[in-house]
C-alpha cells in the first residue's frame, strides 16, 4: 500500500547520505548548477524538518486532545519546510516568509462557535509561500473563509456534517478512472446549465473526450486516468480510492487538501494557547456542537497530513510511479 511506502521513505530519508543523494536528484531535475554543494548544505535542515515533524505527531497522538491543535500543526509547518526544501534550494530566502500566513479575528466571549469563525490571509507568509510554490497557486481564491466551509472539504468529516446539515461532498469515481460521472441534481446546486458545468470542471480535468446525460449523471469520459493532486476541486480519502466532489457551489475551491488542515489547525492551535476557559470547557463539559467536528477532524489529520506530505516528497522521488 502506498500508505505504508510513504512511511518506509520517511524512514530511509532518516540518513544525511540518504538524504544528500535525494536533494541533489531534485535538484540535478531543476538544473543547479551547485546541485550537489547545495544537496550537502541543506541535507541536516531537511532531515531534522523531517525528524521533528514526524515525532510531533507521534508524540501528539499519544497525548489528550487538550495539547494536539499545537503538536500537530506544528508538526505540519516542519513537514511543510521539509517538502519545499525539495523544490525550494534557498529557504527561506527572506524573514518575511517565516510568519505562518494567516490570522483569526479577535474572540467574541460569549456565543462564540468555532464552525462559524474564520481565518484572512495575509500577503506574507508561510501559507502563501507554499500554496505558491508546492501547488502553483498564484492568487488565492478567497481572502478569508469559515471553519465549516473548510471542514466541507475534508471527504473522512463528510459522514459526520451529514448529521449536522447535509451532504457536502459527492463521490464522482474513484481514483486512475476515465468515466467520472456527476449527479444530475448538482446543477440546482451549481445554478448552471450541464454544459456550463462541463466548463467549470474542464479545467481540472485531464482532457475531455466526450460528455452526456444519461440516467440521472452527468458522464464525461476522460483522455487519461484521473488522479488528483495538487490544487483542484477533487478531495481523496485516505481509507479508500474514491474522488470526492464539493455538492455545493459554494464550496468549490481549487485548492490542496493540505491548505485546508493547515487553516484549521493554526486557528484550533491559537484557541488551545490563547483561548484556554473555552478550550478547557469544550474538551471538558463539551457545551455545544463543535466538540465532535473537533475531535473527529484532529484523528483525521494525525493521520492524513503526513500521508499527503509524504506523497509530496515521493513523487520527487526518481522512479516514484505509484499512485493513490
Amino acid at each position: 500500500m502506498l500508505h505504508d511506502k510513504i512511511n518506509t521513505f520517511y524512514t530511509y530519508l532518516q540518513s544525511q547520505q540518504n538524504a544528500q543523494k535525494y536533494l541533489e536528484s531534485c535538484y540535478q531535475r531543476m538544473e543547479m548548477d551547485n546541485a550537489s554543494v547545495k544537496s550537502f548544505e541543506n541535507s541536516n535542515p531537511f532531515m531534522h524538518y523531517l525528524d521533528h515533524g514526524l515525532r510531533f505527531y507521534e508524540n501528539g497522538k499519544q497525548l489528550e486532545p487538550l495539547l494536539q491543535p499545537m503538536l500537530f500543526f506544528y508538526g505540519m509547518v516542519h513537514l511543510i519546510k521539509a517538502t519545499l526544501l525539495t523544490i525550494r534550494p534557498n529557504y527561506p530566502e527572506s524573514t518575511a516568509i517565516l510568519a505562518h500566513g494567516v490570522s483569526t479575528r479577535k474572540r467574541k466571549k460569549r456565543d462564540y462557535s468555532f464552525l462559524g469563525d474564520e481565518v484572512k490571509i495575509q500577503h506574507n507568509g508561510l501559507f502563501s509561500y507554499f500554496t505558491t510554490h508546492l501547488f502553483a497557486i498564484q492568487s488565492q481564491p478567497f481572502s478569508k473563509i469559515k471553519m465549516n466551509q473548510l471542514f466541507a472539504l475534508i471527504p473522512e468529516m463528510d459522514p459526520l456534517l451529514q448529521f449536522h446539515t447535509e451532504r457536502k461532498l459527492t463521490v464522482i469515481g474513484e481514483m486512475g478512472t476515465t468515466h467520472v460521472q456527476f449527479p444530475i441534481w448538482i446543477l440546482d446546486r451549481y445554478h448552471l446549465t450541464a454544459n456550463a458545468f462541463i466548463n467549470r470542471v474542464k479545467p481540472y480535468l485531464p482532457g475531455i473526450i466526450e460528455s452526456h446525460v444519461r440516467e440521472e449523471h452527468i458522464h464525461v469520459h476522460l483522455e487519461t486516468p484521473l488522479l488528483p493532486a495538487g490544487a483542484s476541486p477533487f478531495f481523496t480519502g485516505l481509507g479508500d480510492r474514491l474522488i470526492y466532489f464539493p455538492a455545493d457551489r459554494r464550496d468549490f475551491l481549487p485548492i490542496s487538501e493540505v491548505m485546508v488542515h493547515y487553516l484549521l489547525l493554526y486557528n484550533l492551535s491559537m484557541l488551545c494557547r490563547y483561548e484556554p476557559e473555552w478550550w478547557g470547557d469544550l474538551l471538558t463539559a463539551k457545551p455545544d456542537g463543535d466538540f465532535p467536528f473537533i475531535r473527529t477532524f484532529l484523528e483525521v489529520t494525525a493521520e492524513k497530513i503526513p500521508i499527503l506530505l509524504g506523497k509530496c516528497l515521493l513523487d520527487n522521488h526518481v522512479g516514484a510511479s505509484e499512485q493513490w
